[in-house]
């Protein structure tokens, strides 16, 4: 049976999520790919590139805001595509605020974006792949942020959410290994994708022991990685794919 993945957060062209679909065509694998508020053209651009690449591809603009649109996503997924093998949850909501800031508002949205679907979205795609796939093998990879590694200030709501991906991910993978299912989380560290300046880019690169910083190919080749054969033995761990980066 083909492969199929499902890659959140897509939605611009030097995303990870981006970089991910990329890796994944390369392997053979079609892709379902979820963004949110891209360009106009953007999604065409990546379905002809995959396309070129030679597996199917589809993309569905998706709020994960919403409760419902993990469940919408899988049944999508289903309908257009087939039963996802593969599980990568790269989208999340980041806002800036000290504890000043820190209100009930800024704490649920990060929680629906980073928490909720995240979660909804493991649970739905083990749920439906115990059904329709109990002799194959199934991956999931959801994308942290380096949380554990060090202090992130005034980010307060964000690394919350970020660090219960990391507990959540290692104890799904237990509850997971007997239906044949890999979990881990990956942490990028700072990746020049969509939200560096040259001001940042000029503080961030003297921590960079390699001698530059991040790119969304970097995180995308250890991700490959984990959801191949190659990686299939690696679960309930959380990843640091960020070049050795110096946190001061």
């Amino acid at each position: 049976m083909t492969k199929i993945a499902i890659v959140t957060g897509v939605s611009y062209p030097r995303s990870i999520g981006t970089a991910v679909c990329r890796r994944l065509a390369e392997q053979g694998v079609d892709i379902f790919f979820t963004y949110w508020r891209a360009g106009e053209t953007w999604p065409d651009q990546l379905r002809s590139e995959l396309k070129e690449a030679g597996v199917k591809s589809i993309g569905m603009e998706a709020d994960l805001e919403q409760p419902e649109t993990a469940e919408t996503i899988l049944q999508e997924v289903q309908q257009q595509l087939g039963v996802p093998a593969i599980l990568i949850n790269c989208a999340a909501f980041s806002e800036n605020g000290s504890y000043e800031e820190l209100d009930r508002v800024q704490l649920d949205r990060h929680y629906a974006v980073n928490m909720r679907s995240v979660f909804l979205l493991c649970a739905e795609f083990a749920k439906l792949f115990k059904e329709h796939r109990p002799a194959d093998k199934g991956s999931i990879v959801n994308l942290t942020s380096g949380q554990s590694q060090g202090p992130m200030p005034d980010e307060l709501a964000y690394i919350a959410t970020k660090g219960a991906i990391t507990a959540f991910s290692q104890s799904l993978a237990a509850d997971l290994a007997a239906l044949g299912i890999n979990v881990n989380a990956v942490n990028p560290g700072p990746t020049d994708s969509t939200w560096m300046t040259d001001d940042i880019r000029q503080h961030l690169l003297p921590q960079f022991p390699m001698g530059r910083i991040g790119e969304p190919d970097d995180a995308a080749r250890l991700i490959s990685f984990l959801v191949g054969e190659d990686g299939y033995w690696v679960t309930g761990q959380e990843l640091h794919s960020e070049g050795g980066f110096l946190r001061r």
